[in-house]
């Protein structure tokens, strides 16, 4: 592939399977871009012009750095939360060093921090801090939480419950972050060393998100509060371990402390185009409030 056109640059796209990774990797392909998708499962790796498939898990150090080897950036999707997440990470990003790569994007969280109120978002942040730590050129894409995932969070009785108060979050879309990402990775060193918050264009509390849906969809959905305990009590009976009850929770409590009320232009800036409300989402995807129509 590209013998005849001399030397060309490969990006590196881990979770290409996946919701953020495969998307990246077709916006990747439409500009005609050399990648190699580093997947888990090499069977369910998307074909696309111009790309080249490997299997490597984070952890698996010895065949990850085969996968990344002729690799010049990588795009770095997080890992699925775990209690060793982190060590994930650090693994991948060593093995890609070792194997030659000389710049890392990583697809980190907004307010990323040692303390943050979201646990996972603390994940983020220590592995940013050890990409940092290796001296490698990098990116550092923090998206808000995806406008995707809130139709998810509406149960069986049209209600959203958790402790976010009166806090703010600025939903962004996944397709927004994949436009983004793809312009940052096609486009190189100009981002070098660069931290991009991607949000949407307006923040807004749960109680006003939830009256935005009901007035698309013509049905009542309602916000209920729930105090901490209430969250972690509610929750409990999935049968999930206490670390990631107390992620799902601390995502609405981190609304309430005001770490995602954050409104950035970097989707506009980096697309060109303004970043997708609520009911520009749900244009696109109508089928998404299907189960609560009605």
């Amino acid at each position: 592939m590209g013998d005849d056109q001399g030397p060309t640059h490969t990006i590196g796209i881990t979770g290409a399977t996946g919701e953020i990774g495969g998307r990246v990797a077709a916006r990747l392909a439409r500009r005609k871009v050399a990648q190699r998708l580093i997947v888990r499962d090499i069977n369910r790796a998307p074909e696309l012009p111009g790309a080249s498939a490997a299997m490597a898990a984070y952890e698996e150090t010895a065949a990850f750095e085969r996968a990344a080897k002729g690799v010049d950036t990588l795009f770095l999707v997080s890992a699925t939360e775990a209690a060793d997440r982190v060590d994930q990470h650090i693994s991948a990003v060593d093995a890609a060093l070792a194997a030659g790569v000389t710049r890392i994007v990583y697809l980190s969280f907004l307010s990323a921090g040692p303390a943050a109120v979201f646990t996972f978002a603390r994940d983020h942040f220590f592995t940013e801090a050890h990409i940092r730590s290796t001296g490698v050129s990098f990116t550092f894409l923090r998206p808000s939480l995806y406008l995707d995932l809130v139709p998810s969070w509406i149960d069986d009785q049209r209600v959203i419950r958790g402790p976010a108060g009166q806090g703010r979050v600025a939903w962004v879309a996944r397709d927004d972050v994949a436009d983004a990402a793809a312009a940052v990775l096609a486009e190189g060193a100009a981002h070098d060393g660069r931290t991009y918050d991607l949000t949407g264009p307006e923040a807004v509390t749960l109680g006003q998100t939830v009256e935005r849906l009901s007035a698309l969809v013509g049905t009542a959905i309602y916000y209920v509060p729930e105090t901490w305990e209430e969250a972690l009590a509610s929750r409990r009976p999935s049968g999930a371990p206490e670390w990631m009850i107390e992620g799902w929770a601390s995502s609405y409590a981190a609304i309430a402390a005001g770490e995602l009320d954050v409104v950035s232009t970097a989707v506009p800036d980096l697309t060109g185009r303004p970043a997708r409300s609520i009911e520009g989402f749900l244009r696109k995807h109508p089928s998404a409030l299907a189960h609560v129509r009605g």
